[in-house]
This record gives C-alpha cells, sequence and structure tokens, in this order.
C-alpha cells in the first residue's frame, strides 16, 4: 500500500505492520499486561459527542495555537517517543522536519538515536525535550544546558516510568534492544529485506545522548547504553524534583504522565506551564483511565493555571475537537507518527500530519466553529447512556 493510499491511522498502521519485523511493529503497538487501557485510550472518544451549530461563518478555519510558548499551525504536535531508528533509518531527523514543515512542535526523546544537537540542526521550529530526572543529576543538568545551547523551547519531564511497565508482546515476539537475530525473530526479518538491508548497512541504534557515558559501562554497544539507562531510573523522586528542574531550565515545562486532580494542582504550585494528560499510551500502569476523560475534572480543578495536553488514543481530527471542546489546550500523537515513519520515512509523517489537518479543518466546518478557541463545553456532551 502506497502512503498516498493511506487516510486514516488504521491505514497507516496497517502499512508499518507489513514493513517492519515483527518484535518491531509489535514494540510500537502493544501495551501493558491486557492492554485495556491502550484500547481505552482511543474508545473513550466513542462516549462523547459534537454539538453542531448552524449558520456561523465558517468561510475562513483558523486552527492556529499557541502551546508552551510556540506558536503551532493547528492544535496537534508530535510526542517524544524512543529510538526511532528503529523503525526508519532516517531516524529523528525526518519527524524533526515534517514537524517543522507543517509548523507543529517535535518532541525529542531522551532515549533518541539521534544527539539534541543533530535533531536542532535537523530542521528549524520549535522544539520540545523529554527528559528524566536521573540519580545521576549531573547528567540531567547536562541535557538542560545542551537545549539550552541548542534553541530548544521547551522541556517535558516524564514521571509515571518509576519501573516499566509488563509489556508482554515485547516478551512473546523477543523484542530486544538494539534489535538481534535469534531463532524466534529470524523469520521475521528475513520476511522484511528492505529494514534488514538498512540493518546491516548500519546497525547503530546508539542511545545518541547518553553515549558519551560508554566509557563508564562495562557492557557494551546500545545494550549496555540501555542497561545504564535503566539502572538510572529514581523511585525516590518528589515533587521537590520536578520543582528544581523547572528552575534549572527556567522556560515552558511540561510534566507528562499526570492523571489525578490533586496531582495537577500540585503542578500548578511547583511552576509548570503545562500537565501532559498521559498513561504512556496503555504502556505503564493497564487498568489507567484514559486521558480525554480525566480533562474536565483536571479543568475544573485548576481553572486556566495551566495548558492541558491529552497524549493518549488520539487517531483522527474528529478526537482532537472532542478534546479541545472538553477543555485541553491540544493534543500530542505518538502512535501515529511513528506508524507513519515506519511507512515511508518523513514522507509518512507528513502525510499523518497532512490527514490531522484535514480532519481538524473540515471538522471544525462542520460543527460550526470558525475558530478552535470557539470550541468550548457547549460543543460537546457525554453520549446518553455512556
Amino acid at each position: 500500500m502506497s502512503i498516498s493510499k493511506c487516510f486514516t491511522t488504521a491505514d497507516f498502521r496497517a502499512r508499518a505492520k507489513s514493513a517492519l519485523p515483527a518484535p518491531l511493529f509489535h514494540y510500537i503497538d502493544g501495551g501493558a499486561d491486557d492492554e485495556w487501557t491502550l484500547t481505552r485510550n482511543t474508545v473513550a472518544f466513542s462516549g462523547y459527542q459534537l454539538i453542531p451549530r448552524a449558520l456561523n461563518d465558517i468561510s475562513k478555519i483558523d486552527l492556529s495555537t499557541k502551546v508552551l510558548g510556540a506558536e503551532m499551525s493547528m492544535p496537534v504536535f508530535l510526542s517524544p517517543t524512543g529510538m526511532s531508528r528503529l523503525f526508519h533509518h532516517d531516524k529523528e531527523p525526518a519527524v524533526a522536519r515534517a514537524a517543522s514543515k507543517a509548523g507543529v512542535m517535535y518532541s525529542l526523546s531522551t532515549i533518541a538515536t539521534t544527539t539534541i544537537e543533530d535533531v536542532a540542526a535537523a530542521a528549524p521550529g520549535s522544539k520540545m525535550y523529554q527528559v528524566y530526572i536521573f540519580k545521576d543529576r549531573e547528567l540531567t543538568k547536562e541535557f538542560v544546558a545542551r537545549c539550552k545551547a541548542a534553541g530548544y523551547t521547551a522541556m517535558c519531564l516524564t514521571v509515571d516510568t518509576p519501573i516499566a511497565g509488563n509489556r508482554e508482546r515485547d516478551l512473546r515476539f523477543g523484542m530486544t534492544m538494539p534489535p538481534q537475530w535469534s531463532l524466534e525473530s529470524l523469520a521475521s526479518f528475513a520476511a522484511h529485506p528492505g529494514w534488514a538491508w538498512h540493518y546491516l548497512r548500519d546497525s547503530n541504534f546508539e542511545i545518541a545522548n547518553v553515549a558519551h557515558r560508554q566509557g563508564a559501562l562495562s557492557e557494551e554497544g546500545a545494550m549496555g547504553l540501555m542497561a545504564y539507562v535503566n539502572s538510572q531510573f529514581d523511585r525516590s523522586l518528589t515533587w521537590d524534583d520536578a520543582e528544581w528542574l523547572a528552575r534549572e531550565w527556567g522556560g515552558p515545562f511540561a510534566i507528562k504522565g499526570l492523571m489525578d486532580v490533586d496531582d495537577a494542582k500540585r503542578a500548578v504550585s511547583i511552576g509548570a506551564s503545562a500537565i501532559m494528560i498521559s498513561n504512556h499510551g496503555g504502556r505503564q500502569l493497564d487498568g489507567a483511565p484514559a486521558p480525554v476523560d480525566r480533562v474536565a475534572p483536571m479543568r475544573d480543578a485548576i481553572g486556566d493555571a495551566l495548558e492541558l495536553i491529552v497524549d493518549g488514543g488520539v487517531r483522527r481530527g474528529g478526537h482532537v475537537l472532542k478534546a479541545l471542546a472538553l477543555g485541553a489546550t491540544a493534543c500530542s500523537v505518538g502512535r501515529p507518527y511513528l506508524y507513519g515513519l515506519a511507512a515511508g520515512g518523513e514522507a509518512g509523517v507528513a502525510r499523518v500530519l497532512q490527514l490531522f489537518r484535514e480532519q481538524i479543518e473540515r471538522d471544525m466546518a462542520l460543527v460550526g466553529r470558525a475558530s478552535i478557541k470557539d470550541l468550548d463545553a457547549a460543543a460537546i456532551e457525554r453520549v446518553p447512556g455512556m
């Protein structure tokens, strides 16, 4: 299937499945435990219905918005996702270029396969860096300093990974970091010669922004780096640490992974700019609520004190409208653009973003609102009986 024939996230998912060896596809696609939360993240949008208004002038639709200090062409940007080299040989720079051309923010993960500096040089436009507060605070401070020097516009602290979730698909399909040939996976790698050729041509799956710590490790290669990163997650983190990082950064600052109303209030008190309402794409706690269901309670609790970003389950433009009408500032997407990256590199990501823009603009016209600023509680209600 050509990417020009992909019209939905599901189309890109099918194309990604055919392009990637099974361990890598299921790494993108899977969630924790029974994957109830993974499924619920998207299904929850079906619990809301949009209320159209008639006879409004919708000859010009304005999708522009400002999120974390960044002016964007639409209320969707790209979530941080790790190790893009797994899914396409053009890695993170391909995604950053597509985001820049679409006029939306790109988020770089700590577990990226391209350096902070190389992504900044790859494309102009707003960029956010996703960070963890590691046991080695000096490494976290180093990330902050490098992002300031490279011109990143925002920082995002992920707080929902004190330990890794139980991702059974990774176990079932033999996913390793970096990918390794095994009896279980050999047939799948052989059945995807395009991906395998690029892997053999360049098998460097380096976790680029911690690679300089390699000298202190007893293990070699990306596997050693991954072990190092895993050893750095700190279960003793508190709100004091988040407040320290917000001060250290000193600019637009998001906390990713909050679902609780009281936590939202704490985020206000420590100086955060935004909350990314997220359950890590259903990859951590199975049984957590869908992000879209937490928008209204959080907005009621904090008023306009923070931006709220729905991160999880967003698969089409109508979902974005529902999130905004409930009180969100914007949405971020991860899996949709990874499917696009696997399907067609930079062009695949660009097509995913194009489809989101077209869907949002069309649905805005159909719901009778000329600007996303006009989306409010009058535009949405719960589906009766749900």
